[in-house]
């Protein structure tokens, strides 16, 4: 990967206090094979080539700016690295044989081939983008489609191997920090609320991953009988929703000078630490971002906090050294990196 790009999380867009990042995905299949799960190595070898060439050798400028990465040919924390930069999902790591991955310089997108579908085409953006996100997906897979000729159905859409993607065929979502509505007690309401508007609320890296640090991954959940544009409207609307209630309860919040002591405290130790494990850092980080975003903390920025945070997960952190890292020596790695980056933090 080229190391002088600048990563696409090493930003702060719009809405930033709240919104960290906006992702589409589309999930596609090729209509000459069967789906992945029936496919055998010959015929994965085969789709990866296609897919591969459909867009590397395509006439479009913007084929110049990928490369490709076999998965069998990364080490474990090199793959396990790109669920944490939610490059790839955990699921596609799990078995390396016959997948490959195009990725774009500055990681924004990706096309994994041979996951649960032929194709998962994914765009990645900094804060609320979700208009421009469901742009892009739609130039990437219009793109390949003129080669690749996807499955689909007149009536059915998007033809997939699980049925809960048919139709659309995407996954729109944007990552939320909600530290507000997490502290008082809202989210159950809140997650009850949105699975009636056809939308879920998981954990910070999707289906059964767990809350860290009050990040939080809205998605709509419906893609049959509605349009990429009225499921990407919809999620629209409802994260604004979230963002201006996640900010009326920042404002109560912030008046406890319980919480003011907890961000100064937090902000007092990540400052100073010199060991420190990811969920620690993930839970001080969570309170240094809230502090930034209020003003009750200044001399870095969002986008340091951001590029910072996915430097420092347990697999990227050891990939970047080599694979040569113990546990303890990854604590104590972390903690110079994460010192030398908010050493301006006031």
């Amino acid at each position: 990967m080229d190391k002088t790009a600048r990563k696409w999380y090493e930003k702060a867009g719009e809405s930033s206090d709240v919104v960290i990042s906006t992702r589409v995905r589309l999930a596609r299949n090729l209509a000459a094979f069967p789906f992945p799960n029936r496919m055998t190595p010959d015929q994965k070898a085969e789709v990866e080539r296609r897919v591969r060439d459909a867009l590397l050798n395509s006439n479009s400028a913007i084929a110049a700016d990928f490369n490709f990465l076999q998965m069998d040919d990364l080490s474990n924390e090199q793959a396990v690295s790109l669920v944490e930069r939610h490059i790839v999902s955990p699921e596609f790591i799990a078995n390396s044989k016959g997948r490959g991955i195009l990725i774009s310089k500055d990681e924004s997108i990706s096309i994994m081939v041979n996951e649960e579908d032929h194709v998962r085409i994914q765009i990645l953006h900094e804060g609320l983008a979700l208009s421009e996100t469901a742009e892009m997906a739609d130039r990437i897979d219009t793109l390949l489609n003129e080669s690749l000729n996807f499955a689909f159905d007149p009536e059915l859409g998007f033809l997939t191997q699980c049925p809960t993607n048919l139709g659309t065929g995407m996954r729109a979502s944007v990552m939320l920090h909600l530290p507000a509505l997490t502290e008082s007690g809202a989210m159950g309401r809140i997650a009850s609320n949105l699975s009636k508007l056809g939308l879920v609320i998981r954990g910070t890296y999707g289906e059964g991953s767990n809350v860290t640090g009050a990040m939080y991954q809205l998605s709509n959940q419906i893609t049959l009988g509605l349009s990429e544009r009225e499921a990407v409207e919809n999620l629209q609307n409802i994260t604004v929703q979230l963002i201006q209630e996640e900010r009326k309860a920042r404002k109560t919040l912030m008046k406890n000078i319980a919480m003011q002591d907890r961000i100064g405290r937090s902000a007092g130790i990540i400052r100073g630490a010199k060991v420190l494990s990811c969920e620690e850092y993930m839970k001080l980080i969570s309170n240094v971002r809230l502090g930034l975003a209020e003003g009750v903390l200044t001399g870095v920025t969002l986008e340091d906090v951001n590029a910072l945070t996915a430097a420092v997960q347990p697999a990227t952190l050891t990939a970047e050294q080599g694979g040569s890292l113990t546990a303890a020596q990854r604590d104590i790695a972390r903690a110079e990196k994460v010192r030398a980056a908010l050493n301006g933090l006031q």
